[in-house]
């Protein structure tokens, strides 16, 4: 039998286990029915033994046939502006390759000369940045840059399998994922964490604030630590670059497109002045894009290219942490985890270090975007025990999910570490060392940065 066989049937046996014991005095019945069904999913989510929207999609059959909340629980999720901020980042991540308006945005941002190998690591970092206010589609963004970056590297004479070839695409790769969790419709967990504050404590986070408050460090300071930890692990020397294939002159439909995204990110950067849900300007976009003579791309395209699956993978996520919070479960977790460690009022810096922490290893027992639908239902208890305002106790959670560990942590960087043709174990080399530096040096400096700029309350 194979170990993903046998991690799988250890699961289904434990959850089985848990929902069908004796209920220990004090414990609800339901809470221990919601813990079996939320082991289940996220051991499920895990091990990924089978696709996420299919565990997705037996989260809520499961919740429903078993009674073990109401419908409103566990479809909450749709009710949220976050998750149709999903949908519309699908459609224009879709339009966004489909016209060639990313291709466009990274060759201009690359450009034509010949680079030292430090540049040509800075413009990978730099292409994949822009992008990630772009284009909210992590995989999107990472199979788009992987070939244009493979080709760059070539044509400065990087030979595919080279230390420097690798450098290159894995540079790009991990600036993705890693400085977009700084910019909140570019990745699925800032989503999550997103709809999670809106569906549990009806908190928004907004586009600005959350820009203003992890872009400096998470994004800025880890893409220039990208950028020296690739440089010294893997080095190269580039050769004059060989001519480029001309690019076609910029077509209608990019145009268009490039009008509508330009206009959705100044409402996106906006959104404390007009309050206007970050979901709804997307889906917006998105409509406009479909749109018939106005729009970007054929409306064909939304039944056709469009992916579902992250949808209702978002949406189940957003469902378990409300079902985690109306079962009990996640207040009978965060008594335990505040029993074992020790938060104080006042004591900002310890408790931001422990929390981010403890945010950081969560992502080694389950996936990426699940990181916040553990964590954020415990937000109520950790903000009652520190004295914060629960947006800062939110707010931690994206620190954990953006140290990144180990590749398999994050699905969007194995597929891009697959496109690329490199070894979990070369990629292994970078996050790892990543983590490392992270933990000592921008976990004490963002919590300097939010200390300064008084994210603390107090």
């Amino acid at each position: 039998m194979k170990p993903g066989s046998v991690l799988t049937a250890a699961v289904v046996i434990a959850a089985a286990v848990i929902f069908f014991m004796p209920v220990p005095a004090g414990v609800a019945p339901n809470t221990m029915h919601a813990g079996a069904l939320m082991l289940l999913v996220m051991g499920l989510w895990a091990i990924g033994s089978l696709p996420e929207y299919l565990v997705a999609l037996l989260f809520f059959v499961l919740a429903i046939l078993l009674k073990i909340a109401s419908p409103a629980v566990i479809f909450s999720g749709f009710a949220s502006g976050t998750l149709w901020l999903v949908l519309g980042g699908l459609i224009i991540a879709e339009a966004v390759r489909a016209t060639g308006l990313g291709e466009r945005i990274a060759r201009t941002v690359l450009g034509e000369r010949t680079l030292t190998y430090p540049q040509l690591i800075f413009a990978a970092v730099a292409v994949s940045v822009v992008l990630a206010f772009l284009m909210p589609a992590t995989v999107g963004r990472i199979l788009l840059l992987v070939p244009i970056l493979a080709a760059v590297a070539e044509r400065h004479g990087l030979q595919p399998g080279s230390s420097g070839h690798n450098g290159v695409l894995l540079a790009t790769i991990l600036a993705t994922f890693q400085c977009g969790t700084a910019i909140l419709p570019a990745n699925a967990p800032n989503l999550v964490l997103a709809g999670q504050a809106e569906t549990l404590y009806n908190v928004q986070l907004i586009y600005a604030e959350y820009l203003f408050v992890q872009f400096p460090v998470m994004g800025l300071v880890k893409g220039g630590l990208i950028i020296l930890v690739t440089c010294w692990l893997f080095p190269a020397k580039t050769q004059p670059a060989t001519a480029a294939v001309e690019l076609r002159a910029m077509s209608v439909e990019e145009k268009r497109l490039l009008t509508i995204l330009c206009m959705a990110l100044a409402f996106w950067s906006t959104d404390f002045l007009h309050h206007i849900h970050s979901g709804w300007i997307a889906m917006t976009a998105a409509v406009v894009v479909l749109m018939p003579r106005i729009g970007a791309v054929p409306v064909t395209l939304f039944q056709e290219r469009v992916r579902f699956g992250a949808f209702f993978y978002v949406g189940a996520i957003l469902g378990l942490g409300a079902l985690m919070l109306d079962s009990g479960v996640s207040a009978a977790i965060g008594h335990a985890l505040l029993s074992v460690i020790v938060l104080e009022r006042g004591a900002d810096a310890a408790n931001f270090g422990i929390l981010s922490l403890i945010a950081t290893f969560a992502g080694l027992l389950t996936t990426n975007p699940s990181q916040p639908a553990l964590l954020a239902p415990l937000a109520g208890h950790i903000a009652e025990a520190t004295g914060w305002p629960i947006k800062t106790a939110l707010m931690t959670i994206a620190i954990g999910f953006s140290t990144l560990i180990l590749p398999y942590q994050v699905p969007p960087i194995v597929v891009g570490l697959q496109a690329a043709n490199i070894t979990v174990r070369t990629a292994l080399r970078v996050t790892a060392v990543l983590a490392l530096i992270s933990i000592i040096a921008l976990i004490p400096l963002s919590y300097l940065w939010w200390k300064s700029i008084g994210y603390f309350g107090n």
